[in-house]
């Protein structure tokens, strides 16, 4: 029988780590996260979120795709939760951020493609204002979607998954590694891409395929496959969860071998590593984070939803997308958005105003 430790928000986790004191099948919950900010009115979907950890302001960008009529924004908040700026970005949904420290920089995956547009990397100013000039970095290539995929069956059958071969570049996304490369995962087309030197190179920059793979796409549900990503410590694995499969895969960068690292976590999306090396796990569909070890074990689990506020926003976490560290706090979107067509059955469809969480974690 699994044990289960309650702890409240506030407790600390250094007990997971490496030679901690909780057994192996110990499982910390922290059930209750906090409200960090409160989305401007109109301002809906916040998906990728980054930090600048020099002075702990915090980016958060929306995912409100076409044909609705709510603008896109890059939201910046100081570390009180205080608005300071927004930037407009139209019809083109934003979805992963990461931050370029050396230049004090936002970078951007835009889907453009849902817009009728080009899917492209971006970046900005991180002191940026309503009217600080936006560049493209480069355009995601199209390269469609993989080969078929065998998957088995527990009586010995196996099944093939054939994805269609127009797929649209979904940059979804990024993480810098030490060398200041940058890589991307691309939901739709299955790949991993990488810009090497991506801080300082000529722009548009190349970019190259480093994976391209059926284990990357999804036949599944949400409709998204590769998106977040993280890097081990020593940088010799990208790890990449599957949404729509509710996996997380585990990319060898030397010999680019894919296999996978954590089955079962329900819409697995934004990935972050935290100081002492656990892995965290958005699960949008179960409303929560979870953490994993090195062998791919849950061993904690943040938040869950507990209905909707007065003023329309989600009481704790309701379709986590992303999240970031800063400090002793993990910082973490509520993208709150219904994705299935019948009317009443998500509580999505309650919400009337968005927001960020927070919860500590040591």
């Amino acid at each position: 029988m699994k044990k289960f430790v309650i702890v409240c928000a506030a407790a600390g986790f250094g007990a997971l780590g490496a030679g901690g004191s909780l057994a192996v099948d110990d499982v910390v919950i922290i059930p209750n996260v906090e409200r960090f900010a409160t989305l401007p009115d109109g301002v809906r979907y916040p998906e990728g979120i980054t930090a600048n950890p020099g002075n702990g302001d915090i980016f958060a960008g929306t995912f409100d795709a076409p044909p609705n009529n709510h603008p896109n924004k890059l939201l910046r908040f100081d570390r009180s939760g205080k608005l300071e700026a927004s930037r407009d970005f139209g019809n083109e949904p934003l979805l992963g951020l990461e931050f370029d420290r050396a230049n004090k920089k936002v970078y951007i995956t835009n889907v453009g493609a849902f817009a009728g547009n080009a899917s492209r990397i971006q970046r900005i100013a991180a002191n940026f204002d309503a009217t600080t000039p936006i560049e493209d970095v480069a355009p995601l290539p199209k390269i469609g979607a993989p080969g078929p995929r065998t998957e088995g069956n527990p009586d010995g059958s196996s099944d093939t998954i054939i994805f269609g071969s127009n797929s649209v570049p979904v940059p979804n996304a990024m993480v810098f590694d030490s060398n200041g490369n940058l890589y991307i995962s691309d939901s739709f087309q299955g790949a991993i891409f990488r810009i090497d030197n991506a801080t300082h190179c000529q722009t548009p920059c190349l970019v190259t395929t480093v994976a391209h793979d059926p284990l990357l796409v999804t036949a599944g549900f949400p409709p998204f496959g590769a998106n977040g990503l993280a890097l081990n410590h020593d940088e010799s694995a990208l790890f990449i969860a599957n949404t729509g499969d509710d996996r997380v895969l585990k990319l060898d960068l030397k010999s680019n071998a894919i296999s996978v690292f954590a089955e079962s976590i329900n819409g697995a999306d934004g990935l972050a590593v935290d100081d002492d090396g656990r892995l965290w796990v958005a699960a949008n569909q179960s409303d929560e984070v979870v953490a994993l070890n090195q062998n791919g074990r849950v061993i904690a689990r943040v938040g869950e939803f507990k209905g909707i506020r007065a003023d329309g926003s989600p009481r704790g976490l309701l379709f986590p997308a992303s999240m970031v560290f800063v400090g002793d706090w993990m910082y973490i979107t509520n993208l709150a958005i219904a994705l299935t067509p019948a009317v009443g059955d998500e509580p999505e469809e309650d919400v009337t105003r968005w927001t960020l969480s927070r919860v500590k974690t040591h």
